[in-house]
């Protein structure tokens, strides 16, 4: 995808801020404010609906099951926010789902709520509770803040200072950066965070769509047709972005007990 502009707007800049993830808990940094995270998101989320086909959701019932699971989950994780002092965090987002025409096995959800999802990811979701998977997923990322966390600790690692109005564009590693925690629009996607942050997704997203009264059981089945599409040698673990098959079922088994709480069908 293309490195559209990124900037701070004037009299903005990096706030250092230790904050919390919902549900687990862990500490984690931020830097970049959020409002300025969401902006950036909005221009990538925009810049890419205009250069690939939205399948309308007035004529498919695809794209209109992506719009109805959305809407569930992002109602219950709303719900959840409120209820525990965290709305705030939340209060900006202006959740949108579509479904895009792409072969790609893949879906990413944008800081702001923007959510987006491939029609290559539907045969193997196969329905729609094996779809809220998938969403509940990369919506967990979005919750959990694991962009803004990325690219935190890669301003810092690179030792970039910013301050006041400074065009983020006019640095090739800053922009590398913010794409690099999200990947939108590459077929790596779903590859663009740490295996930590997978596995946190994993966590988060099986919750989420108990709370929206979706059977979060599915996601092992799930989890399992995505890891017989493999092909290949894949690397030992520790050279990879993403858990191992074993690691993330392993995990999920034991989260069922946790998840299943949350659940109740709708």
């Amino acid at each position: 995808m293309k490195k559209y502009l990124l900037f701070f707007a004037a009299g903005i800049g990096l706030v250092a801020a230790c904050s919390r993830v919902p549900i687990t808990g862990r500490s984690q940094l931020n830097l970049v404010p959020e409002s300025t995270m969401q902006s950036m998101a909005l221009q990538q989320y925009q810049s890419f609906l205009s250069e690939n086909k939205v399948i309308s959701q007035s004529t498919s019932k695809d794209a209109e099951m992506v719009k109805r699971v959305g809407q569930r989950i992002a109602a219950a994780v709303t719900r959840y926010m409120n209820d525990n002092g965290m709305g705030s965090e939340i209060a900006s987002y202006k959740w949108e789902f579509n479904l895009v025409d792409s072969k790609e096995v893949n879906a990413w959800c944008m800081p702001g709520g923007k959510v987006v999802v491939y029609t290559g990811i539907l045969p193997v979701t196969k329905n729609e509770t094996a779809l809220a998977v998938v969403m509940g997923h990369e919506i967990a990322h979005a919750i959990a803040r694991h962009g803004n966390e990325r690219m935190s600790q890669g301003l810092v690692a690179q030792g970039i200072q910013v301050a006041g109005a400074v065009a983020l564009n006019k640095n090739p590693t800053a922009v590398n950066i913010f794409n690099q925690a999200f990947g939108v629009g590459s077929n790596v996607a779903l590859l663009a965070y740490s295996r930590k942050d997978e596995l946190e997704a994993d966590h988060l997203g099986v919750i989420f769509m108990a709370m929206a009264g979706y059977n979060p059981q599915e996601a092992i089945p799930f989890w399992q047709r995505m890891a017989s599409m493999s092909s290949g040698q894949k690397p030992p673990e520790f050279l990879s972005t993403h858990p191992s098959d074993a690691t993330r079922v392993a995990q999920l088994q034991k989260l069922m007990p946790e998840a299943m709480k949350y659940y109740k069908p709708a």
